[in-house]
């Protein structure tokens, strides 16, 4: 796996995967940066979110579960001094959708904390506390 890195101006960079995909990445004003995209930090959170979902998505897929809609909502905590790791990261995902079993939902989530998702499992060994949790929707009822 690779990526490149171009510093464009100030605090703006445009990050680029090795699949060829493209982002900016920028920093808050007071920084020099003019806040024309995620921080890194921010991007790596995101990675996370990404990383997680994918395989949450996919062991429910596998597992023949008629999910209509996953969204995961994560919040972390940085250290207050240099480097600013993050300390905290809560992992909190919705998934909806029709008769779905919680059993599955539940071990979705927790083989892909402890055993796939590789974004999550190499901040945990850095000292990263990481928690989980779900909520299910049920697709077929109008709240």
């Amino acid at each position: 796996m690779k990526a490149r890195i171009k510093w464009v101006e100030e605090a703006t960079f445009i990050a680029e995967s090795g699949s060829g995909h493209c982002v900016v990445m920028d920093g808050p004003p007071d920084h020099g940066g003019r806040n024309l995209g995620p921080r890194p930090m921010e991007m790596m959170l995101m990675g996370l979110g990404g990383c997680t979902a994918f395989d949450v998505m996919l062991i429910l897929k596998r597992g023949r579960q008629a999910v209509t809609d996953c969204q995961v909502e994560l919040s972390a905590e940085r250290a207050e001094t240099e480097p600013k790791v993050f300390t905290r990261i809560h992992v909190h995902f919705i998934v909806s959708g029709h008769e779905l079993k919680e059993k599955h939902v539940q071990r979705a989530v927790q083989l892909s904390a402890e055993k796939y998702c590789s974004a999550s499992i190499m901040l945990a060994g850095a000292g990263v506390e990481i928690t989980h949790d779900y909520e299910i929707h049920d697709a077929g009822k109008q709240d």
